[in-house]
């Protein structure tokens, strides 16, 4: 596998500030301890790619975080810059251009921590369309109508991004237009679903047994009790 850098945009679980809107049913810090969990999971993923170079993009405070002490030993040999930007759209070109900085000449895959049935095997056949004669740009989209990776033969480009509103059900189109409109060629990945519901909890939960999401989503049946999580799709 070629040289690649890696980027997770990531936010400390710290109860209260992250998976709000599991809470109810989920406490804060039922939630917060998914949000850890998704987080490690996204991390085991981005580590297993060859010739990969991890870098995370964080916001929070890490010491106050649900799994702090796990999560600090995984990171432990990772650049982890601070996220800066006033919106999301600018903090996802900051985390490209910081980590273009660290990693000077690496092509960049970013994620979210929001996907933790993401494994190294979907990211190195993400990174397999990113390397595709042609190809400038892969984006996967969201089935919320946003997007959970982007990649971009050069971190540069990611400056069209800034000025992209995020949060929308138009989010991922958008993206896409600006990445066209710059005169890049966009590559499509799978589309995946992202944690913002405790039904979106579910039904990730449900695609990734083996996960330590799922084994955390397991323990919580106020989340859980319709009885999905184990059922075949």
């Amino acid at each position: 596998m070629r040289g690649v850098a890696l980027i997770v945009l990531a936010k400390a679980p710290e109860p209260g500030r992250v998976k709000t809107r599991l809470c109810p049913p989920a406490t804060a810090e039922q939630a917060a301890d998914l949000a850890a969990a998704a987080f490690l999971d996204t991390l085991d993923a981005v580590r297993g790619i060859a010739g990969g170079r991890p870098v995370v993009a964080l916001t929070g405070r890490l010491e106050h975080a649900v799994r702090a002490a796990e999560l600090a030993e995984a990171l432990r040999d990772t650049p982890t810059p601070a996220q800066r930007g006033a919106d999301l759209g600018e903090r996802i070109a900051a985390a490209h251009a910081d980590t273009a900085a660290l990693l000077p000449g690496l092509p960049t895959l970013l994620l979210g921590m929001d996907t933790p049935q993401v494994d190294a095997a979907l990211l190195t056949g993400c990174l397999d369309r990113l390397w595709h004669p042609g190809v400038d740009a892969v984006l996967g989209p969201a089935a919320d109508g946003g997007w959970w990776a982007l990649g971009l033969r050069d971190p540069r480009w990611a400056a069209v991004l800034a000025g992209v509103p995020t949060s929308r059900a138009d989010t991922g189109e958008r993206t896409l237009g600006v990445l066209r409109a710059a005169g890049l060629q966009v590559a499509t990945l799978p589309e995946l679903t992202d944690v913002d519901t405790a039904a979106d909890a579910v039904v990730v939960g449900r695609s990734a047994p083996s996960t330590r999401f799922a084994a955390a989503l397991a323990a919580l049946p106020a989340l859980t009790a319709g009885g999905t999580l184990g059922e075949a799709g």
